[in-house]
């Protein structure tokens, strides 16, 4: 047997007889999710993983509009329907990820042959299109939706951010892939979806654009927070101030991408660090501690929040990459500190 295999089975056979999994652990809370690439539901290690500590899967990429539905009339099943169907066999429920999305998108939807802005109206009947053959394709295993993800800019006098999609439409897309999704799916939770989430600024724009949105019937039921944060910040009261904003508004929070880097930077901004810091018994510590702050914070809110998914299953395939030690598990499967602190047993 090679040495990585060796590893992952003492790792599952460990965590077999630890405390309980955190998804026992919070199940009076939230669900426990975890975002999934095809290749972890090809791999038994970590398929055993993501049965024993979730009841929550989220595809990272798979189901993004420009990986399933590149060119008109091309749809790419494959991969979003083997880790749907990995749910379907394992009873998991399934959070959609995403509808609409600046970056990853299917670009073809705004453009004629010229490589000009289609009409408006043009846009909107490919993308209800699009919204509607992937909500019913996963209706029976999904059920809630990150409909719209990213379209608060991150400063400037604007709060929307200057995408191709807001060029051509304003901020109507908004309302109208929320409107198609709720055709398409009205049993679904559909999200509203951002990263910043607890900045001031931010937070006051996310909330005044669902406000608004709401006030005139669009159906957005709820705010995903994603939760790319690090060990430094946010602080408990940056994070509380931004639950309290959410919770009147709308009827569910979901922390929809939640990973702890090792340095100062968070978001989700596809720039950043990947050489990571000296991961010293002191940062694994601040790391731990960072982590047990979020849950207790998140726990004062589950009357609100319904879900928390930590962005990917392990270091090893950590969209940070694995030296910026963001997970509670090691690319080894193996669990940190972070995952004794919170499922109550130190080690």
């Amino acid at each position: 047997m090679k040495k990585i295999s060796l590893l992952l089975l003492l790792s599952a056979l460990t965590l077999q007889g630890s405390a309980e999994s955190l998804k026992e652990v919070f199940a009076k809370d939230f669900l426990i999710g975890v975002s999934l690439n095809p290749r972890n539901v090809r791999n038994a290690a970590e398929q055993d993983l993501i049965r024993q500590q979730f009841n929550s899967v989220t595809c990272e990429n798979v189901m993004k509009p420009g990986e399933i539905h590149p060119a008109p009339g091309v749809w790419k099943w494959e991969e979003a329907d083997r880790i749907a169907n990995f749910c379907r066999e394992n009873g998991i429920k399934m959070r959609g990820h995403c509808l609409v999305w600046h970056t990853q998108f299917a670009n073809w939807m705004l453009y004629d042959d010229k490589g000009e802005f289609v009409a408006k109206e043009v846009f909107y009947e490919r993308l209800r299109d699009h919204i509607h053959t992937v909500m019913k394709r996963y209706s029976d295993i999904t059920y809630a939706w990150d409909v719209v993800n990213e379209a608060m800019s991150d400063g400037g006098e604007n709060p929307y951010r200057k995408s191709k999609l807001y060029q051509l439409c304003g901020d109507e897309f908004i309302a109208k892939a929320f409107q198609f999704a709720r055709e398409a799916d009205p049993k679904a939770i559909l999200f509203y979806n951002d990263y910043n989430e607890t900045d001031p600024r931010k937070s006051r724009n996310i909330y005044e654009m669902v406000l608004r949105m709401r006030s005139e019937g669009v159906p957005i039921d709820g705010i995903g927070m994603q939760g790319h944060y690090n060990i430094y910040g946010p602080s408990v009261q940056e994070l509380e101030n931004a639950l309290a904003l959410y919770a009147p508004l709308v009827e569910h929070i979901h922390v929809t991408e939640l990973d702890v880097r090792v340095n100062r930077e968070m978001g989700g901004q596809l720039q950043f660090s990947r050489e990571g810091a000296n991961v010293s018994d002191s940062i694994q510590s601040l790391h731990a501690e960072q982590y047990e702050r979020l849950f207790r914070t998140f726990r004062k809110y589950r009357d609100k929040i319904d879900c928390v998914t930590f962005w990917n299953l392990h270091d090893g395939c950590s969209w940070l990459g694995e030296k910026n030690y963001p997970l509670l598990f090691d690319k080894a499967l193996q669990p940190k500190p972070a995952y004794y602190r919170l499922v109550g047993k130190e080690k």
